[in-house]
């Protein structure tokens, strides 16, 4: 029996070549234009001088050649067909000839339709699709079959599209994803690609093994099933050997030269393409003579076939009658007057019925409805009489039985390997002598061949073989004949060694491109470990890619079941078809200038129809699969995007950003935004030395902290000198904000005067709703030795353009103290010493620096300063209310001081006389309060600018504590009294407060307090800074703030 199978595979082997051409040769002489067949073949009469290379004298014209050419050079086309993706046969050819030349000549047929066609029928088709008709019936599976192809349909649609806005060189599909949303899309996907490829290597060759095991050569098993329960065990273990035998010889031919593979395409195709035809042959030849294939029925049970030769209980032997060997395996006597045998099988009655019933029988309509099985269920027959009764469960293993619990969802899963494949001409692009017209043709013809394919045999498998059949996966109740073997004309073994070949094929194929893509996209170097997998051998060949390859086939080897790889791979392979729709309609509804596909037949509904059925088809086959699969998708993107390289391809997604942003800006044009939304949004004033560096690197450090990548960051800079010289000097800023890791922006500005350029950033940063309100700058260390003093005058006058601009400012003291990144304060306090409400400001950043990891740990304490006859202890209470409402935890002390060591406080904004007395009013002070105030006033010669009323109202209107606004009407700073009274009673004020604060606070890791407004006269302006040394004197860290005149934090939620 092994002899002659193998001499079957020779002849057929040897005569597959001989059909193909002849069949090929007849075709294209007829649709060649040089010769026609209306009469009788003659030779014609050439001249003496004929040379068969010559045609000269053909009045054919030379455009006509172009289009049709010569039998000769299309014969010659298909003798050297291959369905090698791009590159691979080039690199033999290097190497054998020690240079690369490669010349695209494939047209649309040999280059498009026929590797499709070739990639999409495969392993399925011949050995799952009668299963899933039966399991699924013809109704369910014809919408399986119509939702798996349109699904690819739709694909190609959008991949047709994106194949031809341009060329397409090497790389297929992930070079149009990548090229298309990006290097983090297209590294996610590509690798999902490339997985689905190494996967479907598993797939095929676990294929291979199961023709070779169940139908070739069943002797060859290792592994035996010691008893009926443990047949599955053997099975798969036997699977696990042999797959990695054929594993490891494949890898080593492909290793070896894909010249072998290429020169066996065509007899892979040829295998494909005679299978197909002998089971449409079989289908009409079982309308006049259906195939001799019975099954054995015992009640309404089906058997096995090949443990007895007789159905029937009991043959005649001459005029005896005799047990049969089925009568054996049921009873454990041979004595029919006294038998012992099982319960089902002596109530049942033994029937024999014909398994392939053939086209004309009418069995199409018990075959229209499905019927899933639990596993272990034995495969039973409706309509036939039985006996319900429980038999002895050592009979089990005579019945045929489900392997696998079934469902939709895992038919869908199973099939849907079967229409990938549609990615072969894209794959081979750089082979293709017009890409643009050929993929979108050759795919789309591909797609609806095999479609039709598909539909024409469930209909043709459901109307001409019995149900039970169909269920029987393994061909069990026919002999352990391949199911639809059985149906093949002229022979089964037609389809046994056809579909054998086609998936050893498919798997040295899948083998040979997954290895190159993964070589593509390390060659990109957009995912930093994957690198090594770029080197190969000297010509290119992709040695390292090949062995990570072959051991990640190997774990699909492992699993060592073609119903549990296929889902496997129908999840990579359908996340790389949703993003090749996600990428058409992104490019679609963007409308970039560069999006000009010359095949127009695309919709972005279409792509977005095509998306959706991509993730419901992965969720419907397998949602745990789906989850895996986009994990691992999400998990490499997340990887470029945070490690990969940068490259900037021109892709959708920043075409989107752009869109976004756009969108999101005239949102943010409507109104400021609410006191719940505010943060600051920071325009961060640094100074660069002479080599233009950053003095002060510190400052991005705390910034980063304050902001932990929310908001708006914009980090600005002073250059002096002219625009046309000193011009894009950013790149020193760009790269300390790298190492601290600052998102945001970078801005420079030149100009002739410091001052005048920083007026210009903190005028003109931002765009639209996305403008700072808040300025962060460095104190001008040193300002009392300098004899320069336009730096500490750059800094008032920054303190001054900030209040005109109604801006938050924050000064960092001593900012080389303030912890780096990489510091954690596992204890210490954050001390805020509130003396004038500024809108909540320093109750706010207190709270945003403790979100980063630096000041976790440490806790907030919040210090006032009370008068003598103040009530503290409510004072106190109040505050505590207050910090309640505001959600905020925090220490509460009131810090009591004399009426003299805060005499020199006063507003901080000038009003009329009328407004001061309404303001008094509302703060509900006494009389003796209010005279004193006037008081106040009355001995200074001038007033100083003070809050607006509105802020005095909102604070009452959020339930601010009195004192807070009476304490606001405490606390600037006169700077236009007589010389000698102002700077005695400022200094004395600066030099008690700066006493208490140390005292409170000498040991906090950082301290908050109020920045007073500088003078409105200049004369004071030194007078200003040394108050704010002195107010600043003996503390390590300290954050002067100023509010912007606007509330930041609310009660409310």
């Amino acid at each position: 029996m092994t002899s002659y199978i193998w001499i079957c595979t020779i002849s057929y082997t040897c005569v597959v070549h001989k059909i193909l051409v002849g069949l090929f040769y007849v075709f294209l002489c007829s649709q060649s234009g040089i010769y026609t067949f209306p009469y009788p073949l003659q030779p014609p009469p050439f001249p003496a001088q004929y040379n068969p290379a010559d045609l000269s004298h053909v009045s054919v014209p030379q455009e006509e050649l172009d289009i049709r050419p010569k039998v000769s050079s299309l014969l010659s086309r298909l003798v050297n067909y291959t369905n090698i993706t791009q590159g691979a046969k080039e690199h033999e050819e290097a190497e054998s000839t020690g240079m690369l030349h490669v010349s695209p000549n494939m047209g649309t047929l040999m280059g498009v339709y026929l590797p499709c066609l070739q990639n999409i029928f495969g392993v399925i088709l011949f050995l799952r699709l009668t299963w899933i008709v039966g399991t699924a019936g013809i109704v369910q599976s014809f919408f399986i079959v119509l939702m798996c192809c349109s699904c690819t349909m739709l694909t190609a649609i959008s991949m047709s599209a994106i194949a031809t806005n341009g060329v397409v060189p090497a790389g297929g599909a992930y070079f149009m994803i990548s090229r298309s949303l990006g290097a983090e899309f297209g590294g996610a996907v590509g690798i999902c690609f490339y997985l689905g490829t190494t996967f479907a290597a598993a797939m095929y060759i676990l294929g291979a093994i199961e023709i070779f095991l169940k139908y070739l050569v069943p002797q060859a098993a290792i592994f035996h099933a010691s008893d009926p329960h443990g047949g599955d065990s053997a099975i798969l273990n036997n699977m696990r050997v042999y797959g990695t035998i054929c594993l490891s010889l494949m890898a080593v031919v492909v290793f070896v030269g894909v010249k072998y593979v290429n020169k066996l395409a065509s007899l892979f195709l040829a295998c494909v393409i005679i299978s197909i035809i002998s089971i449409y042959a079989g289908a009409i030849k079982s309308i006049f003579q259906p195939p001799n294939f019975s099954i054995c029925m015992l009640g309404n049970r089906t058997l096995v076939r090949d443990q007895f030769d007789v159905c029937s209980k009991v043959v005649l032997d001459g005029n005896v009658t005799v047990p049969s060997q089925l009568w054996k395996n049921f009873c454990s006597s041979g004595n029919i007057s006294s038998p012992q045998c099982d319960d089902y099988f002596n109530q049942n009655n033994v029937t024999e019925i014909q398994g392939i019933p053939g086209l004309a029988s009418g069995i199409i309509r018990d075959n229209m409805w499905g019927d899933y099985l639990e596993k272990g269920q034995i495969l039973e027959k409706a309509g036939l009489p039985s006996v319900n009764v429980h038999g002895a469960v050592e009979s089990i293993g005579l019945y045929v039985s489900a392997d696998i619990a079934t469902s939709f969802t895992l038919l869908v899963g199973i099939f849907f390997p079967s229409a990938t494949g549609i990615m072969a001409g894209s794959n081979r692009s750089g082979d293709l002598k017009d890409a643009q017209k050929s993929i979108p043709i050759g795919t789309i013809l591909a797609i609806t061949t095999t479609t039709l394919v598909y539909f024409s045999s469930v209909v043709l498998f459901g109307a001409c073989i019995e149900g039970t059949v169909l269920r029987d996966k393994f061909g069990d109740a026919v002999s352990k004949n391949l199911v639809v073997g059985t149906l093949s004309w002229p022979s089964p073994w037609v389809i046994v060694i056809g579909s054998f070949f086609s998936t050893v094929g498919a798997g040295l194929q899948s083998l040979t491109g997954a290895p190159r893509l993964l070589q593509a996209i390390a060659k990109d170097n957009i995912i930093p470990f994957l690198r090594v997998f770029g080197h190969g051998k000297a010509n290119g060949e992709p040695t390292w890619a090949l062995l990570l390859t072959g051991l990640i086939a190997e774990l699909g080897i492992l699993i060592a079941s073609l119903d549990m790889v296929a889902p496997i791979l129908s999840m990579f392979f359908l996340m790389c078809y949703l993003f090749v729709n996600l990428a058409c309609a992104v490019q679609t509804l963007l409308r970039t200038p560069n999006w000009r596909p010359r095949f127009k037949y695309y919709h972005w509904a279409l792509s977005f129809l095509g998306m959706s059925m991509c993730l419901a088809l992965m969720f419907i086959s397998s949602w745990y699969y789906a989850i895996v699969a986009m994990c691992i998708a999400g998990m490499i993107y997340k990887y470029i995007e945070y490690q990969g390289a940068e490259k900037e391809w021109g892709d959708g997604i920043r075409g989107l950003s752009l869109s976004a942003a756009r969108y999101a800006l005239l949102r943010l044009e409507h109104g400021p935004p609410h006191t719940k939304n505010w943060r600051p949004q920071v325009l961060v004033l640094l100074k660069l030395d002479e080599d233009l560096h950053v003095k002060y690197p510190r400052l991005l450090t705390f910034v980063s902290q304050l902001k932990a990548g929310k908001g708006l960051t914009i980090v600005g800079s002073v250059i002096q000198g002219q625009f046309l010289d000193s011009y894009g000097e950013t790149q020193a800023i760009k790269n300390m904000m790298e190492i601290e890791r600052v998102k945001g922006f970078c801005q420079v500005v030149v100009a002739s005067k410091v001052r005048e350029g920083i007026a210009h950033l903190i005028q003109s940063c931002g765009l639209g709703g996305m403008k700072h309100n808040t300025v962060v700058m460095g104190w001008p260390y040193g300002w009392r030795q300098s004899e320069d003093p336009r730096a500490w005058k750059t800094f008032i006058n920054t303190v001054r353009c900030t209040t005109a601009a109604h801006l938050a400012l924050m000064v960092p003291k001593n900012v080389s103290f303030y912890p780096s990144n990489h510091e954690r304060f596992t204890e210490g306090t954050i001390d805020v010493w509130w003396i004038v409400h500024d809108g909540g400001m320093l109750m706010l950043l207190p709270f945003l620096l403790k979100q980063h990891k630096v000041w976790r740990k440490c806790k907030m304490r919040i210090f006032t300063v009370a008068q003598m006859d103040d009530n503290s202890i409510q004072m106190k209470k109040d505050l505590a209310m207050f910090l309640y409402q505001l959600r905020i935890e925090a220490e509460v002390e009131v810090v009591e001081m004399h009426d003299s060591d805060i005499s020199a406080y006063t507003y901080e904004r000038t009003l009329m006389m009328e407004q001061r007395s309404q303001m008094l009013r509302q703060m509900r002070l006494s009389s003796a309060e209010r005279e004193r105030e006037a008081q106040l006033v009355k001995d200074r010669h001038s007033l100083v600018r003070m809050g607006s009323l509105f802020h005095v109202i909102t604070i009452r209107r959020h339930r601010v504590p009195r004192w807070s606004t009476r304490l606001r009407a405490t606390v600037s700073f006169v700077w236009f009294c007589p010389r000698d009274q102002s700077n005695v009673r400022r200094m004395h004020t600066a030099v008690k407060l700066n006493e208490v604060i140390v005292n409170k606070s000498h040991d906090a890791r950082l301290v908050l307090l109020n920045m007073p407004g500088p003078p409105r006269n200049t004369d004071g302006d030194e007078n200003y800074m040394e108050f704010l040394e002195v107010l600043t004197e003996g503390l390590e860290r300290v954050l002067l703030v100023r509010g912007g005149g606007r509330e930041v934090i609310t009660i409310y939620s």
